[in-house]
Parts: structure tokens; sequence; C-alpha cells
């Protein structure tokens, strides 16, 4: 398994990491036991970081993978988060808190959900714009003194923010979408913020939340229930648009002879040994595919022709709905 280091002096863990929120939430239905012998499958084949929040559910996610990794805790590399609240009498509705206190006890319930004694890798989910961000860290660097947390991290924070971040406690990983169709991160500082501070960055949906394996061919194709409905990503003209960029990737991927998922997730990782990518998927067959891009090695110049048909902006839509968009580069 190829591994990478989470920050200058972080710890070592596999390139490519298994987001689990999928076997929770927000893609349609879901089988537990399924999810579970990915998780496992993952385990054997030595990918050992696992991407979990406790608002993935809400709270279900973590009991799942804490319930997956009894008995075999030495072989996994637990990350959560926390920081977005949601309402438990309108499923859609979300709000931040980044409060002290609030920090320490979603720690303790994620413990308890997780049946774990520390938490390897503790992000704030998304930065709380009426707190500082020297107030949560504070809090947060108490539960690494405290035991409860090994390494903290940062979701969706501005590269400024990640500034003032580093300078209370040490940052092993900023969480960004990163993907070919979200190229975000390179063009707003955030990377490059992450290069000049030393922390390692953590791309979640490298996959397009699955539009990138080239498997989506319409809307219709999602579950009633599933979120991707209503992202502008994935509605009306958009879709079309979109759908042509990724007929390209398949194309690149047939040249290359291999799956359009590994070519995208090898873009990904090629981005920079300080670049980890953590994609979500529920079932073996697809995670023994996402390992396959491990052996997937672009030249320069057949990152130079991805970068042409994927060239930042190039998605239509934004990534989230507007609610969404104003908790990203806080």
């Amino acid at each position: 398994m190829q591994t990478r280091t989470l920050g200058h002096n972080g710890p070592t863990v596999s390139a490519l990491g298994l987001g689990c929120m999928g076997m929770s939430a927000f893609y349609g239905q879901h089988d537990d036991a399924e999810s579970i012998a990915t998780i496992h499958h993952a385990l054997d084949r030595g990918l050992n970081l696992l991407d979990t929040a406790d608002m993935y559910g809400p709270h279900t996610n973590e009991a799942l993978v804490g319930k997956a990794i009894k008995g075999r805790r030495k072989q996994a590399f637990v990350a959560t988060k926390f920081g977005i609240v949601r309402d438990p009498d309108d499923p859609q509705a979300r709000r931040v808190n980044g409060r002290p206190d609030y920090v320490r006890a979603a720690c303790d319930a994620s413990l308890q959900r997780l049946g774990i004694d520390t938490i390897d890798l503790y992000y704030q989910h998304r930065v709380d714009p009426g707190v500082p961000i020297e107030e949560t860290v504070g809090a947060m660097a108490e539960l690494v003194a405290a035991g409860k947390v090994r390494y903290l991290g940062l979701s969706e924070a501005s590269g400024a923010t990640l500034e003032r971040a580093c300078k209370v406690h040490p940052i092993a990983a900023l969480q960004s979408e990163f993907s070919l169709w979200t190229r975000d991160p390179q063009t707003n500082g955030m990377l490059a913020a992450c290069r000049k501070l030393g922390v390692s960055l953590v791309a979640y949906s490298p996959l397009g939340r699955g539009f990138l394996t080239g498997a989506i061919r319409s809307p219709d194709d999602f579950d009633a229930d599933d979120y991707r409905r209503t992202s502008p990503r994935f509605m009306g003209d958009n879709f079309a648009r979109n759908l042509q960029l990724v007929e390209q990737v398949k194309a690149l991927a047939a040249d290359k002879g291999c799956s359009p998922a590994q070519l995208a997730l090898a873009w990904v990782l090629a981005q920079g040994d300080d670049v980890l990518a953590i994609p979500g998927t529920r079932k073996r067959s697809r995670l023994d595919e996402n390992l396959g891009a491990l052996d997937v090695q672009l030249s320069a110049a057949e990152i130079a022709a991805i970068d042409a048909v994927f060239p930042p902006d190039a998605a239509a839509g934004d990534r989230y709905v507007s609610s969404g968009m104003h908790m990203v580069n806080v």
C-alpha cells in the first residue's frame, strides 16, 4: 500500500483513504452489512485511513465505523469531524458551531459512538465565522493534551484561517473538495497555504460525487432521497454539459488502459506527495477499482492532456447550493 505523511511530522497513512459518509447518509439506500464488509476489506488491503463525521446520519456513520473496527483498532487510522449541526426538525437545515464547550462535548460523543479511546485525526468540519478560529483550535488542542485526540485538522478553511490556526497548534491536514471538476484549492490559495505551512491536503469527493466514474448517465440514476438530485451540478443543462466532460475523461482513461475513476484518482494523487484522497464507496468491488488507481502512473504529458480537458472552473454549476457555498473557504 502506498503511504503518505500527514503534515511535517505527522503519521504515515495510506495514500488513498475510505470516505464512509455514503454508507449512512445522502446517497440513497444503504446496506450496513456490505458497508462493514467494505471497511474490513479496506483494512485487509492495507488501507487504514477511514473518514467519518458526527453529522453523517447524523451520528449513525460513526457508530457504523466503530462497529466495523471493533477488534481491529490498531489497523485503522480514524478521522472524524465536528462542527456542522443538523436540525432534527429539518434534515436540510445546517448550522455551524465552533464554540469551545461544543468542541469538547462533540469529541466525547464521537469517542463514545466510535467505541475508541482516542481519535486519530479530529477535524473542524466547517469554520464558524462567529467564533475566532483561535478559540476553536485552542479547545481542540486541549483535547490533544488530554489524550482524546492525536492530530488536528480543518475542513474547507481558507488559507488565511489555516495560517491563524497553525499559530495555535500544528494542523496536520486540511480537507477540501478537490478533483478534476473541483480545482478550487489550486485557485483560491488553499493548496499554496498548505504547502507554506506544511499541512497535507486531504481531497474529499475526488470522484466528483461519483460523476467522474462515468457510471451516472442521468439524474434518474439517483434514488429519490439522494441529495445529488438537488445539487446544482447534477441539474438541468449543467448535468448535460458536465456529462460531455466525463465523456472526454472516459476516452483518456481508455487510452491509458484504466477506468475513468482510476484516472481521476491518479490525477489527484499526482498533484503532490502532500495530497491524499478519500473516495467514498459502499461496495468492495468499487474499493478494489479505486485502489487500482495506485498503479496508474501519469506522465507530465498525460497530466497536461487531462488538464486541457478539465481546466479550473470547467464544471458547470456550483458544487453546493448557495447555503453550502457560504460555508466553504471561510
